[in-house]
């Protein structure tokens, strides 16, 4: 089994910043890639941004230039530098691995960007 666990969510006020932090454990083989998705209200979980094991990132389009998806390899963590957060990046955020071929997610993580 594998387990994903995240941390760092919270409140905070447009224009702020957070950090997540998700961690893999368990029967952990290879893992070939780690990130983020969000899922709003009445609308569909979307990907925020992944990072495969060798370094090659993908991110949705509403958060480039403001996220930063970074991982260690060595403790089995994705992290999510959010800055310059906005009301419309308020969601649930789910982290998600796929390894050994198998895909796992997180129990989620509340962000929610309000004054």
């Amino acid at each position: 089994q594998v387990q994903l666990v995240e941390s760092g969510g919270g409140l905070v006020q447009p224009g702020g910043s957070l950090r997540l932090s998700c961690t893999a454990s368990g029967s952990i083989s290879s893992i070939y890639s780690m990130g983020w998705f969000r899922q709003a209200p009445g609308k569909l979980r979307e990907l925020v941004a992944s990072i495969t094991s060798g370094g090659s990132t993908n991110y949705g389009d509403s958060v480039k230039g403001r996220f930063t998806i970074s991982r260690d390899n060595a403790k089995n963590t994705v992290y999510l530098q959010m800055n310059s957060l906005k009301p419309e990046d308020t969601g649930v955020y789910y982290c998600r691995a796929i390894i050994g071929g198998g895909v796992y997610w997180g129990q989620g993580t509340q962000v929610t960007v309000s004054s």
